[in-house]
């Protein structure tokens, strides 16, 4: 039996607005991933293709916001924190001191048994986390971790400097 548990997507505005684009569809076939690709790699291709099928454009991965990413989904799996959104100001403010001023940031969170095109679907079919992946940012961060127990944590950090 497959688990999966979201919580509300979570967000901070620091400055300025999002702005939104009309739906179109991209007609591109689907990936074939090799092994040397990673699972936030994967996901991060998932997460740009819906954004491309609304006209967006695609967010950057940086390494200091996936490095925040990482550290909250391994302390989600190892239990030190709950699962949820506990910690983002402080993740954003660990951001900010290596990156500069951020004008806004946003995070979803996500366990279960999911494969990375399964954790971007049910993020897309939640109106918070949608919300987070259609908004108007230019940079991302994504970690996961996997607990004792074979579940997986997904965290996928969004920002705009």
């Amino acid at each position: 039996m497959r688990t999966l548990f979201l919580v509300a997507s979570y967000f901070l505005i620091f400055a300025g607005a999002s702005s939104f684009s009309v739906e179109t569809h991209s007609s591109k076939a689907e990936p074939c991933f090799d092994s040397s690709q990673t699972v936030e790699e994967q996901i991060l291709f998932y997460v740009n293709k819906y954004r491309e099928s609304k006209s967006l454009p695609a967010l950057q991965m940086n390494l200091v916001i996936s490095d925040q990413a990482e550290k909250h989904s391994e302390e989600m799996a190892d239990k030190k924190m709950a699962f949820g959104h506990d910690g983002f100001p402080d993740r954003v403010k660990n951001i900010t001191a290596k990156l500069g001023s951020l004008h806004a940031s946003a995070e979803n969170v996500a366990y279960g048994e999911l494969s990375p095109e399964e954790v971007v679907a049910l993020w897309i079919k939640s109106p918070g986390h949608r919300k987070n992946i259609e908004g108007n940012y230019t940079l991302t961060g994504i970690g996961t971790a996997k607990a004792k127990d074979g579940v997986i944590f997904f965290t996928q950090i969004f920002s705009i400097r």
